[in-house]
């Protein structure tokens, strides 16, 4: 079987194309990266999740609450104070994989504007951790165990069963992208994925990395919040 490298860099999703980067450990093969992955709200289960947002009114403390989509409730999950132009930075515990829609609402009383303001709402995903190695030189050209062949430019990910072609949202440091499965492996380094060139690039992963992922087979409708 063909060992994978591990070590190196960050999709095609939104944001400016940083300068071009350099793979550690490949023989001085050099990349043209693509534009850097979406700032997402989230983090891994178990750890730190974050969301920054802006609120109407200024600087005040604010509450975020994720809604429950079981009982259809909200539910205070932290506190952040709001600067002068109302940006906040919240932080709670990943206590569950999913995608959770959050909203932040003024606390009562102090400067800004009133609590009955229209609250500030996001989509905010914890990822399950992982760990990933990626690759790429060497292997450009060869074809790859879901079909096609291997390009500098290929968005995917390799893993030992999920079907190919599977969107996996991957998250790494706040950013995040959707590649499908498009081959087989890793087969080295305890890694449970590996990313292709590309996805590692757009990313900024650059060597073997704990990283965020959420297999996502066709998604059940998800129940919207009232109010």
């Amino acid at each position: 079987m063909r060992s994978r490298l591990a070590t190196s860099l960050a999709l095609a999703a939104v944001l400016a194309a940083p300068a071009a980067a350099r793979a550690d450990d490949t023989g001085g093969a050099a990349f043209d990266a693509p534009p850097l992955a979406a700032l997402t709200p989230g983090g891994l289960l178990g750890g730190p999740v974050r969301w920054s947002g802006t609120v109407a009114g200024g600087a005040g403390q604010v509450r975020v609450e994720r809604f429950d989509d079981d009982t259809g409730t909200w539910s205070a999950v932290a506190e952040a104070a709001a600067d002068g132009d109302g940006a906040f930075t919240a932080t709670w515990p990943g206590d569950a994989t999913g995608t959770f829609t959050v909203r932040a609402i003024r606390e009562p009383g102090g400067d800004g504007a009133s609590a009955s303001e229209a609250p500030t709402v996001a989509q905010v995903t914890v990822f399950r951790p992982a760990r990933a190695t990626w690759y790429g030189p060497g292997f450009y050209g060869r074809r790859l165990a879901c079909g096609g062949r291997l390009t500098t430019t290929t968005i995917g990910v390799a893993h030992r069963t999920l079907p190919c072609g599977t969107p996996v949202q991957v998250f790494f440091r706040g950013r995040s992208l959707v590649a499908p499965v498009v081959d087989r492996g890793p087969f080295a380094n305890g890694a449970s994925y590996d990313l292709t060139s590309a996805t590692a690039q757009a990313l900024g992963v650059r060597q073997t990395s704990r990283i965020g992922v959420a297999p996502r087979p066709p998604a059940a409708t998800a129940r919207r919040p009232n109010g």
